[in-house]
């Protein structure tokens, strides 16, 4: 099935657009620490992954037979993806959604860049003119629902955040599609998390982020998280990533925000009616990852 990676791609973006109602719930109903969520978000994804390591013979020869410089460049990959979690989530507190999403959705503008140049993964006008519009799709929705106030200099340390987010997700999605070109999905995505949940483990100690004594309904929707946005969000964007270029993922990750926002107007105790800005904006982003995605996939075939 030529389509099996891009309906994989499909599949993870809608994943991940669930974390933003499960961390507006813990955030909104049981005071969660954005930090406690980040920490045991990557712990039960961590957990899951486990049993397919201890008992797959081929996963643990491959982790042992794992080359230092390939374990070295992986594990700085999860830092990363820590860097991340703790980044955009805390950013939330510090400045506005409109801020905080229009700046961690950036990646792609230098992702498609430095794929081409580095990577050498082909950079069309066609790829250039999908991000541009995905881009200015994102700008429409954020902007046009929250105006441009929320962009001010009064909220610069979370701007700041957000944006560093945005870069870690971007460093992220160039380091993992690089590596799963040598290693297989389980291995790779083992170490990532673990990795991760002991860089978060540490920056909870750090900031004082509370780590146990919470509600019993905290833990299960950070285990439905982790199902959902972990595994089949996280880990299954990590498998395509070895069959689909950078540049793609990462302007497909411009359609969480408009999964996030059809999934907060259907879920009842949340009902948010999405304006005449996040109808066109979400047009604009589907638009431009279709011509990415289109393009890319006629190159590949040719």
């Amino acid at each position: 099935m030529k389509n099996k990676p891009f309906f994989a791609l499909f599949v993870s973006i809608a994943s991940v657009s669930f974390a933003a109602i499960f961390i507006t719930t813990l955030i909104d109903l049981y005071n969660t620490s954005p930090l406690s969520i980040a920490f045991y978000r990557l712990l039960f994804t961590t957990l899951l992954i486990l049993p397919f390591v201890l008992f797959h013979k081929k996963t643990r020869d491959e982790l042992r037979s794992m080359p230092s410089s390939t374990l070295a460049i992986i594990i700085g990959i999860g830092v990363i993806l820590a860097a991340h979690f703790a980044l955009w989530i805390t950013s939330l507190e510090y400045t506005s959604v409109a801020s905080s999403v229009l700046l961690v959705t950036a990646h792609p503008v230098f992702v498609g860049p430095i794929s081409h140049f580095f990577f050498k993964e082909r950079l069309s006008s066609v790829n250039a003119l999908g991000i541009v519009f995905s881009m200015v799709g994102v700008f429409i929705l954020v902007v046009g629902n929250y105006g441009l106030g929320s962009l001010t200099l009064d909220s610069l340390e979370g701007n700041i955040l957000a944006w560093l987010g945005g870069v870690a997700a971007g460093l992220y999605i160039l380091g993992g599609r690089n590596m799963r070109k040598t290693v297989s999905i389980i291995p790779y995505v083992f170490v990532v998390y673990s990795v991760g949940t002991v860089v978060l483990f540490l920056i909870c100690l750090v900031f004082s982020a509370p780590l146990y004594s919470f509600e019993l309904p905290v833990y299960e929707i950070i285990l439905l998280m982790a199902v959902v946005s972990g595994i089949f969000g996280h880990t299954l964007y990590n498998w395509s990533l070895e069959h689909v270029h950078a540049s793609i993922a990462s302007v497909a990750l411009l359609g969480e925000p408009l999964v996030s926002t059809m999934l907060a107007f259907a879920i009842p105790w949340i009902q948010q009616i999405p304006s005449k800005f996040t109808l066109l904006g979400g047009a604009i982003i589907l638009l431009g990852i279709y011509l990415t995605a289109r393009k890319a996939s006629a190159v590949e075939k040719g």
